[in-house]
């Protein structure tokens, strides 16, 4: 097996974006002649190694060669078909030369890898001898330069497809193939074309090592990796699938038409195909290197854990239990007791403004008064974007209603804690210092990676540890006594910290076996409860039905406020919006009608966790908190 595929069964591997949409963004000019794209590894190899360069600084680990047309038919128009051997062996070099350079400026060893881009023909070859004629010059060239694989994409016609495998097989020492095909659905309704499992089954049968999709909307790469999941190859391992996308075309959102296939939505999209078992990753027409830098920090997110402490530490003390973390507030008590407990999640501001930081302030004092919630949490940099920290936005909340100094806070207050922004260390030394600040209850989530506006400084995570580790290391450690190397936290008798600790689980994760293999590991490293993402129907928890009793679940509610926000979380992974609750939103035009829909949406759902039996709800409100309390009063008949 070659180091390429091997590093590929080790885990998801990132490839670059376009190469042609980006050198036109470069350039100002299209592919024509005496500007032929393909002719630059040879006219102009500094520009295709910046292209080269901006791709590995954005995270790729595969680099595709600028010879997508490089085949001696699609040059002979333009009077190259005699550089063909040349500028395909130079599109090696100067992807290997970018490489080079770049690991020596960063320091950096990791493995990356060439990709021989190999294109079909503007009209489909129909016999292996026009196929051998068209192709035998690049195909050799390249692999006597060297390439790590062969890279044949955008191919619509499955028999030149074939026949051009079949070609590479007759050749000595072709390194692994991979396979792409544009698959593209038609008008609504209609199947996908070719047939996703016929192209999967033949490309196993072929030996193909890798096959899947480029050059199609995101949308129609999902529709693909649903036709084929149950295919044989896929189920058995035989045929790793791949998936390079273009942005895909415009919608309608909300009153314009746009691409919401934007960095972000790269990002979210690589990490859903990570999830989904795609192990090669990329993009194609106009994915650049802020989608692929995107992309790069979503998959960076499903790694973490990977450098997580190993050492195995002991302590003298047991772990802090039941009885010690129900004196943490009114939500640890009845959480302890079997009580129905209720947590209204929170922004904390982003910027300075006094009137935004007064009325959070004076929303919580609010809901404190109406005894309708036991605990607010307040979200640590939601979706990637700075906010206040949680632990400073407390400490704000206390001096403002004179909280905490002498009878307590009248709301327990958890803040969520990601491990996106520190190291091993940091995590550590931020848990002490809440514990000694009196903030005893912790929500840990892996967290989002930073999202970014252009006139940021990039923002590097970091994610050390994720959320199973931040729970195993504050329930064995810190609320053992001892720090995450063993040594006691102090010289008193009991130094034991006594955090009461959450984490969360999507009850419709796209990779539900993870998902639950993850939850699993929360429960055993000694989770106190968990809180859901939002479920907008009941189904969805019943797979969370084995685990009650082991654990208390807090079920997630989100109040929607219209048609439009219900659509944009529909686009969000792990979170499923039926058809039955968007059409109740767009029956009524009025977006104070809408308003209202979501609140009597968000009210049913409580009153059937209620009836459910479930152990808590948590709330995740709108932005301005509107409705919270009259949500929760005809909800929990109060």
């Amino acid at each position: 097996m070659t180091d390429f595929l091997n590093a590929l069964k080790s885990q998801p591997l990132l490839t670059d974006g376009a190469m042609g949409s980006y050198l036109f963004e470069l350039t100002g000019r299209l592919s024509e002649a005496n500007h032929v794209y393909e002719a630059f590894n040879l006219e102009q190899p500094e520009l295709i190694q910046k292209v080269h360069l901006a791709y590995l600084a954005a995270g790729a680990q595969c680099l595709k060669t600028n010879t997508f047309g490089a085949n001696r038919q699609q040059l002979a128009p333009f009077g190259l078909a005699g550089k063909t051997a040349a500028i395909n062996r130079a599109g090696v070099e100067v992807a290997r030369a970018a490489i080079a350079k770049f690991q020596t400026q960063r320091g950096e060893t990791g493995a990356c890898f060439v990709l021989a881009s190999i294109g079909p023909t503007t009209k489909p070859l129909v016999t292996a001898d026009a196929v051998a004629e068209c192709y035998r010059e690049q195909l050799e060239t390249l692999i006597a330069a060297g390439a790590d694989a062969l890279l044949l994409e955008t191919f619509n016609s499955l028999p030149q497809l074939e026949l051009l495998i079949g070609f590479i097989k007759s050749l000595p020492k072709a390194p692994p193939i991979i396979a792409e095909m544009t698959i593209r659905s038609g008008s609504a309704g209609q199947p996908l074309e070719p047939d996703p499992v016929t192209f999967v089954n033949r490309m196993a049968a072929l030996g193909v090592a890798i096959a899947g999709v480029n050059c199609c909307a995101p949308w129609d790469a999902d529709a693909f990796l649903d036709a084929v999941k149950d295919a044989a190859p896929i189920r058995s391992g035989a045929l790793q699938l791949v998936v390079m996308p273009n942005a895909g075309g415009f919608q309608r959102i909300g009153n314009r038409l746009m691409t919401s296939v934007n960095p972000e939505f790269a990002g979210k999209m690589a990490r859903s195909l990570s999830d989904r078992g795609v192990r090669l990753i990329g993009g194609c027409c106009e994915m650049h290197p802020p989608h692929i830098q995107e992309m790069h920090n979503y998959l960076r997110s499903r790694k973490t854990g990977e450098k997580t402490l190993s050492v195995q530490v002991h302590s003298s003390l047991p772990p802090a239990g039941d009885a010690e973390k129900a004196r943490n507030g009114q939500f640890s008590r009845k959480l302890k007791n079997g009580e129905f407990v209720v947590s209204v999640e929170a922004l904390p501001p982003r910027g300075t403004d006094e009137g935004v930081i007064q009325r959070k302030v004076d929303f919580i004092a609010q809901l404190a008064i109406s005894r309708l919630a036991d605990a607010m949490d307040f979200t640590d940099g939601s979706r990637g974007i700075p906010l206040i920290s949680p632990g400073d936005f407390i400490h704000l909340i206390r001096r403002r209603l004179g909280w905490g100094a002498v009878g307590g806070d009248l709301l327990e207050m958890i803040p969520h804690f990601t491990g996106r922004d520190l190291n091993v260390m940091g995590v550590q030394s931020r848990l002490v210092g809440y514990h000694a600040n009196h903030i005893h209850n912790v929500l840990f989530i892996t967290g989002d990676p930073p999202k970014m506006s252009p006139t940021y400084p990039r923002s590097t995570a970091v994610f050390d540890v994720d959320s199973p580790a931040m729970i195993r290391l504050t329930h064995s450690c810190l609320n053992a006594g001892v720090d995450f190397g063993g040594v006691p936290l102090g010289k008193e008798a009991d130094p034991r910290t006594r955090f009461t600790i959450g984490a969360g689980v999507e009850p419709e994760a796209q990779d539900m076996r993870r998902e639950l293999v993850r939850l699993r590991q929360k429960i055993d490293n000694g989770v106190d409860y968990i809180m859901t993402q939002p479920a907008f129907s009941h189904e969805p928890l019943a797979v969370l039905e084995k685990f009650r009793g082991k654990v208390p679940f807090l079920i997630g509610v989100m109040v929607l406020t219209g048609f439009e926000h219900a659509q944009r979380m529909a686009k969000v992974p792990g979170v499923v919006i039926p058809d039955a609750v968007l059409q109740r939103f767009s029956a009524t035009a009025s977006p104070a009608d809408q308003a209202k829909v979501g609140q009597e949406i968000a009210a049913e759902q409580i009153r059937h966790i209620v009836r459910e039996g479930w152990a808590g709800l948590y709330l995740m409100s709108t932005a301005t908190s509107g409705g919270t309390l009259d949500i929760l009063r005809a909800g929990l008949g109060k």
